[in-house]
């Protein structure tokens, strides 16, 4: 996994979850990166965000469907 400066999100559409709350603990999403999902923490927005490749986000979203982690 690798991490993007905020520089480089340019042209980005970040989503928040609709199961989010207003509670300030949420992670946002950009669809449309070839190969990868771009992850960052709602709260900082300005930040760096985490690059996770397709096949580990499949798994991560299996495991959290499957309520496994």
């Amino acid at each position: 996994m690798t991490t993007i400066p905020n520089s480089a999100q340019t042209g980005l559409t970040w989503t928040k979850s609709s199961y989010s709350s207003d509670g300030g603990n949420c992670l946002e999403v950009a669809h449309g990166v070839t190969g990868a999902m771009p992850v960052r923490d709602s709260k900082v927005p300005a930040g760096p965000a985490l690059v996770i490749p397709d096949s580990i986000w499949g798994v991560f979203l299996d495991a959290v469907k499957h309520r496994a982690i």
